[in-house]
C-alpha cells in the first residue's frame, strides 16, 4: 500500500464516496472537493484522520487542509475515485453558489493549477534580476540572462495562453480550444501596437479610443493582451455558452471539428471586438481605483491588507486579490496591493517560533518545527491551523505583526515587478527589471519588524495552558502514579469502542474510552474540571478534569448535523463544572427519528500520555458510576 493510500481512501469514503464528488482540485496546501451533498461529508472523521490538518467550507468548496504533501495526497484520492485530475464541472451538476462564492471559485480554479509553476517562474526571473544587480550590462546583455528570461518570462508572457487552458478546465470546455483563444489575444499582427504602427487611425469610439482597421465592417479596437488576465477568462466563458448552444445543434457525428470550428470563429471575434475591450476599460478602472486607494494612504492599504490577509486564506478570498496584482503588473509595471501581505508569513514563522519556546509538551515542539520551516517558504496553513489559531492569541499577534510589516513596507515605497516565489524567496520579486533593488532592501525591513513583533508579543503574552507535560514531568520526577475515576455523564447501556458505528472512535484515533447507549437525555460532568470545548452545535462537549485528564463526550453520531436543534446547554466554554453537574440536556427521541444514532463516545482524548484507561466491567451505568479509571 502506497504511503498515503489508505488516507486517500478514508478521505473518499467520508466526502461521501466516490459518487459525491463532483470535481476535485488542490492548492498548496489543499484538497478543493466540489461535492453534490455536502451533508454527506463527515467533517469531524476527517479532522481526526492523522495527515489532516483541518476541514474548511469556503467558496462554495469542500476543502481538506492537508500541508505540503497535498499533491501526493491528491494523486490517491484521485486514482482512488477514479476521477480525472482537474475534472472539469458540468452546469448541471455543479452545486449552487451565490454569486461572490462562484467568482471565487472561478478564480481560484483557474489559477490554482499554474500557481506552482508561476511561482518558480518568478523565482527565475527574481534571480536574473538580482543577477543584473550584482554583474551589471556585461550580464544583462549576456546570453544566459537571455535564456533565463525566457524561462522565466514566457508564463507572464503568455499568460492568456495557459489561463485560456484551465480557463477552459474550469468551464467545461476543449482545452486546446482554451489555448488557441489565448494565442489569438496574443498574436503580433493584432496587437494594438502593430495595428497602429502599420495602419493610420479610421475613427474613433466613445470611451474606447481610435481604431485602426475593422472585422467585417465593425471597428476593432485593438488592446495588448499579452500578460492580461482577466479577457481570456471572460471570452472563455462565453466560448463554453456556444459550445454548449454548438453541441445541440451539431450532429454527433459531425461534432468533433464542427463543434471547434463554431466555438472559436464566433468566440474569438467577439472576444476581440466587444468582451476584451470592455473587460479591459473595467480592469483599468479596477487598477485606478486601487491606485487611488494606495495614494490617499498608502500606510493604511498596507496595514489592512497585511492584518487582513491570513484571515482571507482560511477562507480562500484571498483569490480575489491575486488577479488584480496581476492586473497592476500588467498594466503599471508593478503592484502595491500584495506588498501589504508580505510580512505576513515571517509574522506566522515568528509566533511559532515563539510558541516553540513556551510550549511544555515536548510532542507538540517535535510538530512546530517543520511548520516554521514550512512558513519561512511561504506554507503558512499547517502553522494556521495546527498551532496559532487554535491558540487564538498567537494567530491574532501574526495578524498585527503582519499588519504592521504591510504598514511599514507601503510606507518606504514597495512595488512589486512580479508574482516570484513564496517567503523569503519572495524578496526577489522587489528588485525593478532595471536592477533597482531598493525595493528588496526594504523587504527585509517589513521581514525583520514582521519577525520581531510576531515573537515578542507571543513570546510574553501568550501562555501555554497545557498542563498533560507539567502532570508527566512531576510524576516522573516523584515516581509516583494517580489516578482519575471517570464517571457516567449518563444513564444507559455500555458500548465497546470497537463497536461504535463510526470508524474514528472505533478505531481509536481520537483516544481510549467506553461508548454509551443513553437511557435519557441528561448529560451530567463526570469530573471535577474545566469546560474547555462545547461546539456551538451543543452535540459535543470536552472537560479538562483538575488533574489534567481530557474528556471529550460526543452525543450520538453525526448530530452536527442537527444544527443544534434539540439540544440545550446549561453550561458554556470556560465554566467550571462539578462532577455530577448537568451540563446539556438533548431530545433522544428527536434524535433517532432525525435518522441519527445515539451512541454516545465517551473519549479520553489525551489517553496516549497516560499509563493507562481501564474501561468498567459493567453492561450499564447510572449518571456519576465509575465509567473509567485512568491512571497517570
Amino acid at each position: 500500500m502506497g504511503k498515503y493510500e489508505q488516507l486517500a481512501e478514508d478521505i473518499v469514503k467520508n466526502v461521501g464516496g466516490a459518487d459525491n464528488i463532483v470535481s476535485l482540485t488542490h492548492c498548496i496546501t489543499r484538497l478543493r472537493f466540489q461535492l453534490r451533498d455536502k451533508n454527506k461529508a463527515n467533517d469531524e472523521v476527517i479532522k481526526a484522520m492523522d495527515g489532516v490538518v483541518t476541514v474548511m467550507h469556503s467558496a462554495g468548496q469542500y476543502q481538506v487542509v492537508i500541508g505540503n504533501h497535498v499533491p501526493d495526497v491528491f494523486a490517491e484520492v484521485n486514482r482512488t475515485a477514479g476521477i480525472e485530475e482537474n475534472s472539469p464541472i458540468s452546469e448541471e451538476e455543479s452545486p449552487s453558489q451565490g454569486i461572490f462564492n462562484k467568482l471565487i471559485d472561478i478564480i481560484s480554479g483557474c489559477f490554482q493549477p499554474m500557481l506552482g509553476p508561476m511561482c518558480a517562474s518568478g523565482i527565475i526571473k527574481g534571480l536574473n534580476a538580482l543577477l543584473v544587480f550584482l554583474l551589471g550590462t556585461a550580464y544583462s546583455t549576456s546570453g544566459t540572462f537571455e535564456v533565463l528570461n525566457a524561462i522565466g518570462d514566457a508564463v507572464f508572457y503568455f499568460l492568456p495562453v495557459i489561463l485560456g487552458y484551465t480557463a477552459a478546465r474550469k468551464f467545461n470546455v476543449n482545452p486546446i480550444v482554451g489555448m488557441i483563444t489565448g494565442a489569438a489575444l496574443c498574436y503580433p499582427t493584432i496587437q494594438a501596437s502593430a495595428l497602429s504602427a502599420a495602419n493610420e487611425a479610421i475613427g474613433t469610439l466613445p470611451a474606447a479610443g481610435d481604431y485602426f482597421t475593422t472585422f467585417v465592417g465593425i471597428p476593432f479596437v485593438a488592446a495588448n493582451y499579452t500578460s492580461t488576465v482577466v479577457p481570456i477568462i471572460a471570452i472563455i466563458s462565453f466560448a463554453a455558452q456556444i459550445q454548449k448552444l454548438a453541441k445541440r445543434l451539431v450532429p454527433e457525428i459531425l461534432q468533433n471539428f464542427f463543434v471547434p470550428l463554431f466555438v472559436m470563429i464566433i468566440s474569438v471575434p467577439v472576444g476581440l471586438l466587444i468582451i476584451g475591450p470592455i473587460v479591459s476599460m473595467l480592469t483599468e478602472l479596477l487598477t485606478q481605483g486601487f491606485s487611488f486607494l494606495y495614494a490617499l494612504s498608502p500606510i493604511v492599504t498596507g496595514l489592512v491588507v497585511g492584518f487582513a490577509w491570513q484571515i482571507l486564506v482560511i477562507f480562500g478570498l484571498h483569490w480575489a486579490i491575486i488577479p488584480i496584482a496581476m492586473i497592476n503588473i500588467t498594466t503599471l509595471g508593478y503592484d502595491t496591493i500584495l506588498v501589504g501581505q508580505f510580512g505576513t508569513t515571517f509574522a506566522q514563522t515568528a509566533v511559532l517560533t515563539a510558541m516553540f519556546f513556551k510550549m511544555k509538551d515536548k510532542n507538540r515542539k517535535a510538530l512546530a518545527v517543520p511548520a516554521i520551516v514550512s512558513s519561512v517558504f511561504g506554507v503558512t496553513e499547517p502553522g494556521i491551523y495546527g498551532f496559532s489559531l487554535p491558540a487564538k492569541k498567537p494567530f491574532i499577534f501574526s495578524c498585527i505583526a503582519g499588519g504592521i510589516g504591510g504598514a511599514l513596507f507601503n510606507f518606504l515605497g514597495g512595488q512589486q515587478y512580479i508574482i516570484g516565489g513564496l517567503g523569503i524567496f519572495g524578496v526577489v520579486s522587489f528588485i525593478s527589471p532595471s536592477g533597482d533593488a531598493s525595493g528588496m532592501y526594504s523587504s527585509f525591513i517589513c521581514i525583520l519588524v514582521s519577525l520581531a513583533v510576531a515573537f515578542l508579543l507571543t513570546f510574553f503574552f501568550w501562555k501555554d495552558d497545557c498542563l498533560e507535560t507539567d502532570r508527566t514531568v512531576k510524576r516522573t520526577d516523584s515516581i509516583k502514579m494517580s489516578k482519575e475515576i471517570i464517571g457516567s455523564p449518563m444513564n444507559g447501556k455500555i458500548i465497546p469502542l470497537k463497536d461504535l458505528e463510526d470508524n474514528a472512535f472505533s478505531q481509536g484515533a481520537l483516544g481510549k474510552g467506553v461508548g454509551i447507549i443513553p437511557s435519557d437525555g441528561k448529560v451530567v460532568s463526570p469530573v471535577d474540571g474545566t469546560v474547555t470545548l462545547l461546539f456551538p452545535t451543543l452535540h459535543a462537549i470536552g472537560i479538562t478534569a483538575d488533574s489534567g485528564v481530557e474528556i471529550l463526550i460526543h452525543i450520538g453520531l453525526d448530530t452536527v448535523q442537527l444544527q443544534g436543534e434539540g439540544f440545550t446547554a446549561h453550561v458554556k466554554q470556560g465554566d467550571k463544572v462539578a462532577k455530577g453537574q448537568p451540563i446539556i440536556d438533548f431530545d433522544l427521541v428527536a434524535i433517532e427519528e432525525a435518522g441519527y444514532s445515539t451512541q454516545t463516545p465517551v473519549i479520553i482524548t489525551n489517553s496516549q500520555e497516560l499509563l493507562e484507561t481501564i474501561e468498567t466491567v459493567k453492561k450499564e451505568v447510572k449518571e456519576g458510576q465509575e465509567l473509567l479509571t485512568v491512571l497517570f
